[in-house]
């Protein structure tokens, strides 16, 4: 399984761990991170964690050796990048609030706007400050993504302006050096390239006013089979005929087959079919189970009847819909064993919640080369509490 390949997860569950928790292996975070290193290099582009896809800092030193900053999504990310990471931060959001741009505009660098109306109203006070970079974000009208919920690009979309609203004058024009676009979602190098050949057709007219240009995210660039070379001509070609500082904001890509979800098995039972009761929750630890929905893999567990004992694993909650899936395992699962989920790394640790009062997981740190594990986080019932009033 390409999800559990980096890491050393029969060692890494001989060790004492309080369950539920995320583990993220540094040497496979590594392994991702030289990989975008060398396409930074080859490219010529700059290639930014998107925090809404992994937002571990406590791993953000070791980051910020290898890629050029972050992409935020709010005030909030914005801060944590630049407190935390310290390099280059490019800010987007739908929609920004008045009360939160002064502070949007001190923690980063670049900062999209969804629209022209948004620029138009943030342009005076944007133009007052120095050393700023702005843009706008456009909406190709391509769609790549096949997940509905997943398509930026999807009839009907908020995110980004189409060409026929991109109505800007010359006073609108001031100050404004690039144009960022989204529409990817774990795909690859052959899908920017036909959303590309359509950005230009419709908006290189305005590539000459530009100094930068945000391919977005979603570029599955660390997977095994992702065609690098690819991707690291398009980008070449692209800036040599636009001479573009060209930005890529990965978030999945970085963290890509790096952690796992360790839990517990608390009870077993039996309607129509075996049945676990888990420690960790669909609902509250890995959402996109339910939003996508998908399986996620269990080190050393196959798909219902390929092994001999066969269960539908679920998580503690009282939402009957709380189902993680359906597994089939070698020996029966009894009270106390314990699962690893793959490729929890991303998406899963941003999303989770404290749904029915479950906690937390905590947060552990793993090298899989040294075998070496350190808890990063544990949370408690404070936690819970701060959020609610």
């Amino acid at each position: 399984m390409e999800q559990f390949h980096n890491i050393n997860v029969e060692a890494l569950l001989e060790h004492e761990i309080k369950t539920p928790c995320y583990v993220v292996d540094e040497s496979a975070l590594i392994k991702n991170l030289e990989i975008l290193k060398d396409v930074q290099e080859k490219s010529g582009a700059k290639i930014l964690l998107a925090l809404k896809g992994f937002a571990m800092w406590h791993f953000f030193p070791l980051i910020g050796r290898y890629l050029s900053g972050t992409a935020a999504s709010g005030l909030f990310e914005a801060r944590l990048g630049a407190e935390e990471m310290g390099l280059e931060v490019h800010s987007y959001s739908p929609a920004f609030k008045d009360s939160e741009f002064p502070e949007i505009l001190k923690y980063s660098h670049h900062v999209v706007f969804n629209s022209p109306a948004q620029w138009r109203h943030f342009q005076k006070q944007a133009l007052g400050s120095k050393g700023k970079h702005f843009g706008i974000r456009v909406n190709p009208e391509h769609s790549e993504v096949k997940t509905a919920i997943y398509d930026p690009c999807a009839p009907g979309s908020r995110l980004g302006t189409i060409e026929a609203d991109f109505d800007l004058s010359e006073s609108d024009w001031q100050g404004l050096s690039g144009l960022h676009f989204h529409n990817l979602c774990e795909l690859g190098a052959d899908a920017l390239e036909r959303t590309l050949k359509t950005v230009e057709k419709k908006f290189n007219k305005h590539f000459h006013r530009l100094s930068w240009i945000n391919f977005g995210g979603g570029h599955h660039i660390t997977r095994a089979d992702y065609d690098r070379e690819a991707l690291i001509q398009l980008i070449r070609n692209f800036k040599s005929r636009y001479h573009l500082e060209v930005y890529l904001e990965p978030g999945e890509a970085i963290a890509l087959n790096t952690g796992v979800l360790v839990t517990t098995v608390l009870d077993t039972l039996h309607n129509h079919m075996p049945l676990a009761i888990m420690d960790a929750s669909a609902a509250a630890h890995m959402p996109d189970v339910i939003e996508m929905p998908y399986r996620p893999e269990i080190f050393g567990a196959g798909k219902p009847e390929e092994k001999q004992h066969n269960y539908r694993l679920g998580g503690p909650s009282c939402l009957a819909g709380d189902v993680i899936g359906d597994y089939s395992f070698d020996k029966p699962l009894v009270p106390g064993a314990k699962l690893a989920f793959g490729d929890m790394a991303h998406y899963s640790m941003v999303k989770n919640n404290t749904f029915n009062g479950i906690p937390l997981p905590s947060i552990y740190g793993y090298n899989s080369d040294k075998n070496k594990l350190w808890l990063v986080k544990e949370f408690s019932y404070d936690d819970f509490k701060a959020r609610l009033s």
